[in-house]
């Protein structure tokens, strides 16, 4: 499995994790086996949120993860209107309840809301200095509001930005993945496959290319699609998976390395807009 270095952090962190958005939905088994099947085959970064199903996301990963928290690097994150010092410390300490952890690797603001970012950073560090979250970092970022925190914290405090990021929305590319390279902060992708969770429409791009890139390297279209969007040392991505098969799917991507042609190829037919550099929030 790929790993990349997790911003500032000095550690190195699957490129291709878990994401669990809308995971409690599922068959609450069929998700936990997923989770596990996905740890077997390296997927060991799962990203999570209070927000998912109202912490019952978290509970299925602490659940997945008794006896195995050790070998997992766990992304979680607290909603804007709990984003207050003590608010933000408050909604931590409830995941790691639900997680049934001590620790997070890292602690993300979900987006931005009313609160002054001053108090989420401020719990942030408290945080870090319990002990109970080794780093921090924000979602659906814009440069502007990245300049603005970055101003705040100081520098290499933020270590990663996760943004909507999938081939039929490229707009990160334009500002925000420059701005967080040059800065050092991870820029972690969700919804990789779009909101329908489905491979590109037709006038997305040319769907055809990602079959025959698939059939090359005896994959999947999906594979493809997740390798490009971790094709760079600063990018990760956050598929869902609802079943061991389809998390052993997602987990082939990470060993799948595309050539220059071939990521020209998926370049060309799935075109970034150049114009559009308003950040994508689903």
């Amino acid at each position: 499995m790929q790993k990349h270095l997790f911003g500032t952090t000095g550690v190195r962190v699957a490129a291709v994790g878990q994401g669990t958005w809308q995971i409690e939905g599922a068959n609450r088994s069929g998700a936990i086996a997923a989770l596990k099947r996905g740890i077997d085959l390296g997927m060991t970064h799962i990203d999570t949120a209070e927000m998912y199903g109202s912490g019952e996301a978290e509970k299925i990963v602490g659940a997945a993860l008794q006896g195995r928290r050790d070998e997992v690097f766990i992304v979680s994150k607290v909603l804007p209107q709990h984003a207050s010092r003590s608010g933000t410390i408050k909604a931590c300490e409830r995941s790691l309840r639900f997680l049934k952890t001590d620790r997070l690797d890292c602690y993300l603001l979900h987006w931005r809301g009313s609160y002054p970012l001053e108090e989420t950073v401020a719990g942030f560090e408290a945080l870090k200095q319990d002990g109970k979250i080794a780093s921090w970092g924000v979602s659906n970022f814009d440069v502007t509001d990245l300049e603005e925190i970055e101003a705040i914290a100081g520098k290499h405090k933020i270590a990663c930005n996760q943004v909507l990021y999938h081939l039929g929305e490229r707009a990160v590319e334009n500002r925000v993945l420059p701005w967080c390279e040059k800065h050092e902060v991870a820029v972690v992708g969700y919804s990789p496959f779009g909101h329908a969770r489905s491979l590109p429409r037709p006038s997305a791009g040319d769907r055809h290319v990602l079959e025959r890139i698939a059939v090359e390297h005896d994959a999947t279209p999906r594979q493809v699609i997740l390798s490009f969007l971790v094709r760079r040392p600063s990018l990760f991505t956050i598929p869902k998976a609802s079943s061991a098969e389809h998390a052993e799917e997602n987990a082939g991507a990470g060993d799948l390395e595309l050539t220059e042609r071939e990521l020209k190829e998926i370049d060309d037919s799935f075109p970034l807009n150049r114009r559009n550099t308003e950040l994508p929030i689903l």
